[in-house]
């Protein structure tokens, strides 16, 4: 008989909720039973920021291929800088040991799937941030992701950066200048896309069933709407990384740790999404 396929869950930070919601979700019986989970970490280190390497550790044995995907626990993204990795997020650092470019952070749980163009940069940057190019990738990535969960024709639907999309300019340009090229060319691609939308009532007709995934500019766009939908049991995916790479949408919540009360829904849905994930790859 062969070898179950392992999927690897970090720990995440030893003072927040993750070790909890780990073992939680392993006792609960409800996951994905055609794999086998193999726990990174050691709770009970007196270094908190082990919990990076943890994450670095599981991304190299997904890519030595002893690990079909991996499951991380959530983090402080400061333990990433006092383990000397220069990254604002797990996205980022697991995009720079696979040696990855095109990637993208996406947001799936309820009626919802929504992916990112800027991640974890101060507003006041997005603008700038913002090309053509990366949104292009973005539409693709999405698009891609929705044919693996089993869309024959994703329809992804892109926001504008600014109220009402720019107002035609008045409010302004870079509907015009930069994101409305990008879903020309990506349609261009063959991929079912339209934009820019105005993003107040984007994430309404996205809930509701007119598209697959949506394509938001920059972090609160994006979250905000998401977690009102789906807060206990949304998934964070990174898109375009060469494994499998979920995580549940919720912080570290130092608060509650150690009291026994964290929900593993998160944590349930973020392993089953990566099964399901691996299985259609």
């Amino acid at each position: 008989m062969p070898n179950r396929l392992r999927i690897g869950i970090t720990l995440g930070d030893p003072e927040g909720i993750g070790p909890e919601v780990v073992v939680k979700a392993l006792k609960s019986g409800r996951l994905d039973r055609r794999f086998d989970y193999e726990i990174i970490g050691n709770p009970r280190t007196k270094r908190r920021a082990d919990a990076a390497d943890w994450v670095a550790e599981g991304a190299k044995l997904c890519l030595d291929g002893e690990l079909a995907a991996i499951v991380t626990a959530p983090i402080k993204k400061e333990l990433l800088h006092r383990a000397g990795y220069p990254y604002v997020g797990q996205t980022e650092l697991l995009a720079h040991i696979s040696r990855t470019k095109r990637f993208a952070m996406m947001l799936a749980g309820g009626p919802l799937r929504v992916a990112l163009v800027t991640i974890h940069a101060p507003l006041r940057d997005v603008a700038k941030l913002i090309t053509t190019r990366k949104i292009v990738e973005v539409i693709e990535l999405s698009d891609q992701i929705c044919r693996r969960f089993g869309i024959r024709r994703p329809r992804i639907a892109v926001a504008g950066l600014n109220p009402h999309a720019g107002e035609g300019g008045l409010l302004g340009d870079e509907e015009r200048r930069v994101i409305a090229p990008a879903v020309r060319r990506a349609a261009r691609h063959g991929v079912a896309v339209s934009g820019p939308h105005s993003a107040d009532t984007l994430f309404y007709r996205a809930a509701h069933g007119q598209f697959d995934a949506v394509v938001a500019m920059y972090h609160d766009q994006g979250l905000a709407p998401f977690k009102l939908v789906a807060f206990d049991d949304g998934v964070n995916l990174t898109l375009g990384l060469p494994f499998v790479r979920t995580s549940p949408d919720h912080g570290t919540a130092p608060d509650i740790a150690g009291k026994g009360v964290a929900r593993p829904d998160g944590m349930i849905a973020a392993i089953n999404m990566a099964a399901k994930l691996v299985r259609t790859r």
